[in-house]
């Protein structure tokens, strides 16, 4: 599933870039083509994120990646209640 997620993401990504870049520099192009580039390009944009948040997320589940650094909630807390304080 992780291969799949992969190729979904490089395949996003190019997608962007290649309609971003369509829309971007259309001169002699209909505005209704722009507006489809547009449309895809921000699509994979979206889609391209999407993919790469899920491979983070497994890659940290499996061990591959280290865990983000994520405070507890009472770590949280403690360190907001010091916020303005001078020692």
């Amino acid at each position: 599933m992780t291969k799949l997620i992969a190729v979904i993401n490089v395949i996003a990504w190019a997608g962007f870039w290649a309609f971003g870049y369509l829309a971007l520099t259309a001169e002699s192009y209909s505005e209704t083509q722009m507006v489809t580039a547009a449309l895809l390009a921000s699509a994979g944009l979206i889609t391209g994120i999407i993919a790469y948040l899920r491979l983070v997320r497994g890659s940290e589940r499996s061990g591959y990646a280290k865990p983000s650094n994520r405070m507890t909630r009472d770590q949280r807390d403690a360190a907001q209640a010091q916020w303005g304080q001078i020692e």
